[in-house]
């Protein structure tokens, strides 16, 4: 996996994130163990839940095609479409991949200038829930 790549990959999606009301536009890319990516952008909405990042996006095209198994994701995201800082993934998008992704799952945080911060899912998302190990006697479909 190129990690530039997916970087590039990520500043390139921001800009069709939609964000009337924030104006914070955040881009993703996600790729996938066979080498498969997908892109996503955030997408507001007034009533402001409603609302879908990025992450959650790019990760919710690739299930809906068929993926389970994920290499790592690249965030961009800031106000007006620029990147001039780090943009960690939210709460939600962090238990979303850990859904699908194991504790060392990659998350590159990339901004405009070409410098990118990376990480696993474990040390962002530390002593996480899942429902396979909360109730492991139970089946996976609840």
């Amino acid at each position: 996996m190129d990690e530039k790549k997916l970087a590039h990959l990520a500043l390139k999606a921001q800009s069709r994130a939609y964000a009337p009301y924030s104006h914070f536009q955040v881009g993703a890319a996600l790729a996938c163990a066979d080498g498969r990516i997908y892109t996503g952008a955030n997408i507001e909405n007034g009533a402001f839940s409603p609302s879908c990042c990025a992450e959650r996006t790019a990760f919710y095209q690739a299930v809906l095609d068929g993926q389970r198994s994920f290499a790592a994701i690249a965030i961009a995201g800031g106000p007006g479409g620029s990147a001039p800082a780090f943009c960690a993934p939210c709460g939600v998008c962090r238990q979303v991949m850990r859904e699908f992704c194991g504790e060392n799952f990659v998350i590159l945080l990339a901004r405009q200038d070409g410098m990118i911060r990376r990480f696993t899912l474990a040390q962002l998302l530390p002593e996480s829930f899942t429902l396979t190990e909360a109730a492991p006697d139970h089946p996976s479909s609840f």
